[in-house]
């Protein structure tokens, strides 16, 4: 009988719903990873992660080596820093992010003679480690989401009460237009990627894993496969290309046929799910007791001449990267991740962080820019490929009247992810993202006040 029993079946799997967008991924698929130069000064937000911001242990004009814990986590949801670059810690003081808030950091001027080499860090057994072992030790990594959420691992690999997981889900879908981060990891550290699952394998205590791999992505499929043997345990499975298939909920229905609950968690269904780039980072830090210190980011867009997957140091400032990679005087707006799920950067002056998959460099007239927004038209193509079958144009509707508590209490609004297929389709170029993130902040808001 098949390890995976009765759950699994050939061909790419499809999503059911959902959306067929020009992919752009051409611009740097097939380009290897390079590491970008150092910046003068790297910017290093306390606070990269869902959860409680670290606390710095170090002090201004204290020399840091390269993998050096510069900060401390603040209880369990929380995460350590640590040095990107040797060098001398300029400052500790509020830095810009992204949202537009200033948030505490540490600022590093590194060292231009250095070599750079990672001088921290001790070997450790992790065949010897209980589960609780494990998740200490990927908590003091400093290792999170790598998909874009910045949710700790750590938190993910301890197993909630009363739950039992039976698979661990390793994300390699990479949906999103342009971006090839986790394409260009599956294809070049496919041994650390299937590390890094069979170390979440023992975390959880699952018996299995499964990878998915978008069926665009041929020469992912054959390294993960290549690089597996005939080990057993772990499957690479191909999923058909359609967006927003990497979204948690849609793989897991697709890869398993299981449907986590509206408010739910994969452990509610035995799984546990991760991103291939953050199971790959887990795999390469764990055994050497090293910290998470820089990672790999797709920069590309129209207005970009040297567009590829730079591996960058964290706490790159945002400009740099960009005079780097050829930022060109046709530039209008610049997108932190991609263009569906992506968020527009008011700034040039933020540091790159952990969270950051992609910086999407657009050009005036673009495919993504902006249009003129009309009345609803009640065509019903945003209920057709919203792939949690909820009513857009209804909550949009809702979103408009302020009507924001009937929307999450009635409409199911926390269910959306955000996926941007309503946006869009729609005839109409009603930003529904926008208002479903505006209404969910005024009731987190309301809430809060309650």
């Amino acid at each position: 009988m098949n390890f995976f029993g009765a759950e699994r079946f050939f061909g790419p799997k499809r999503l059911w719903r959902g959306i067929h967008v020009p992919e752009h991924k051409e611009q740097t698929a097939h380009l290897p990873i390079r590491r970008l130069p150092f910046p003068p000064l790297l910017i290093v937000p306390l606070s990269q992660h869902a959860g409680k911001p670290a606390k710095a242990i170090v002090h201004e004009g204290q020399e840091v080596v390269r993998g050096e814990p510069i900060a401390e986590a603040d209880g369990f949801m929380s995460v350590p820093m640590h040095a990107p670059a040797t060098g001398r810690v300029e400052r500790i003081a509020p830095a810009p992010s992204a949202k537009g808030e200033l948030t505490p950091a540490i600022y590093i001027r590194p060292y231009p003679g250095a070599s750079q080499e990672v001088l921290y860090g001790a070997e450790q057994n992790i065949d010897q480690m209980t589960p609780a072992q494990v998740v200490a030790a990927v908590q003091a990594t400093g290792v999170v989401g790598l998909g874009g959420a910045a949710f700790p691992t750590h938190v993910k690999l301890k197993v909630p009460e009363g739950k039992k997981i039976d698979t661990v889900v390793v994300n390699g879908c990479e949906c999103e237009p342009y971006l090839t981060t986790d394409h260009r990891v599956m294809v070049e550290y496919p041994r650390q990627v299937l590390h890094g699952a069979r170390i979440a394998m023992r975390a959880v205590g699952a018996e299995r894993a499964v990878v998915g791999v978008e069926d665009n992505k041929p020469d992912a499929l054959a390294a993960l496969r290549a690089a597996n043997g005939d080990r057993p345990g772990i499957l690479i499975e191909a999923v058909a290309a359609k967006y927003p298939q990497g979204a948690e909920k849609m793989l897991v229905k697709v890869l398993l046929g299981r449907e986590i609950p509206a408010g739910g968690l994969p452990a509610d269904v035995g799984l546990a799910v991760f991103n291939v780039a953050t199971l790959a980072q887990i795999g390469e830090l764990l055994p050497d007791r090293q910290g998470l210190i820089e990672r790999v980011v797709t920069i590309a867009g129209p207005a970009v001449s040297k567009p590829g997957n730079y591996l960058i140091p964290l706490g790159t400032p945002l400009r740099w990267a960009l005079e780097q990679a050829g930022c060109t005087d046709q530039a209008v707006s610049v997108v932190l991740g991609g263009p569906m799920m992506g968020a527009a950067v008011g700034s040039f002056d933020i540091p790159l962080t952990k969270g950051v998959t992609g910086v999407l460099v657009l050009a005036k007239g673009g495919a993504y820019g902006e249009a003129q927004v009309f009345p609803c038209i009640h065509c019903a193509a945003c209920v057709n490929v919203c792939p949690l079958q909820l009513d857009p144009s209804h909550l949009g509707l809702l979103a408009r009247k302020d009507r924001y508590e009937e929307m999450e209490t009635v409409y199911h609004l926390n269910d959306c992810f955000e996926c941007g297929c309503c946006s869009y389709v729609c005839p109409a170029h009603i930003p529904l993202v926008q208002y479903f993130r505006v209404a969910k902040q005024m009731n987190r808001e309301r809430k809060a006040r309650s």
